[in-house]
């Protein structure tokens, strides 16, 4: 069930379908219209096949402008589809980019982990492309693809965020935010990331801090729940006031998305 979930690629990190899972009227999330993933520089030509298979017409690129620009993500010829990206930074960078001396230490690690899912619910930049993201889902056809960088903090709380108005319970909710840990793809996210780090660094990155930097643990998505419902009352008026998330919205993406 895991390992059917991924997409066998080989240079794209974590590229899987985030639906399937159970709703709280009976019905579940369509298969194969909502994918997500790590970043795709180094994608394959069998990878960029994979993607082509799988009809994904519109890919959600939450990344700021200097990752775009250091990071250009492979697309396979003649691909039609759309990119919606923000133009500008979505983050001062990427967590598992941005270390100092003290990073050799797991719990400074997820320290800098928990200060990140902190600032998210609040970044003025994920607002508005989560925003879009639902709009987006609401108005294009076809299978999508939402991806960041490693595709499992910004992408994962995208996920998060759209399950929960689809009706999908919080234990899945949390099940597929930290199934990340089990995709079979992690040496290519190391490989992407740890050589940058320890250059900065200097010096080797230890195992646990290297897996709390690049992996998730779910007290990251309760701690990003946990400061929206302390701005917004609820984790619904969070959706609501600050993505735009209103009634008429949820059932349209309700009526497209769960069978």
């Amino acid at each position: 069930m895991i390992r059917e979930r991924f997409l066998p690629t080989t240079g794209i990190h974590n590229f899987r379908d985030y639906g399937g899972y159970r709703t709280g009227n009976g019905g579940h999330v369509r298969t194969g219209m909502l994918f997500r993933s790590g970043h795709h520089v180094g994608a394959t030509d069998d990878d960029l096949q994979h993607f082509s298979d799988a009809g994904i017409r519109t890919v959600i690129d939450l990344r700021g402008l200097s990752e775009r620009e250091a990071h250009p993500c492979r697309r396979i010829e003649g691909w039609r589809g759309e990119v919606i990206f923000y133009e500008g930074e979505t983050a001062s960078s990427p967590p598992h980019m941005d270390i100092d001396e003290h990073t050799t230490t797991v719990e400074f690690a997820r320290n800098r982990m928990m200060q990140l899912y902190t600032r998210m619910p609040r970044n003025p930049a994920m607002i508005e492309m989560f925003t879009r993201y639902f709009q987006i889902l609401d108005e294009r056809d076809g299978a999508s693809l939402v991806h960041c960088f490693a595709g499992k903090d910004r992408t994962g709380v995208a996920a998060t965020l759209l399950l929960h108005v689809l009706g999908v319970s919080r234990e899945d909710q949390v099940s597929e935010f930290v199934l990340t840990n089990a995709a079979p793809t992690f040496d290519v996210l190391k490989s992407q990331s740890a050589p940058g780090i320890e250059e900065r660094l200097g010096r080797p990155l230890d195992d646990d801090a290297l897996q709390a930097l690049l992996g998730v643990h779910e007290d990251y998505i309760h701690h990003w729940i946990e400061t929206a419902e302390a701005d917004q009352g609820s984790l619904d008026g969070y959706i609501e006031t600050k993505l735009g998330v209103d009634d008429a919205l949820r059932a349209r993406l309700n009526d497209k998305f769960v069978v």
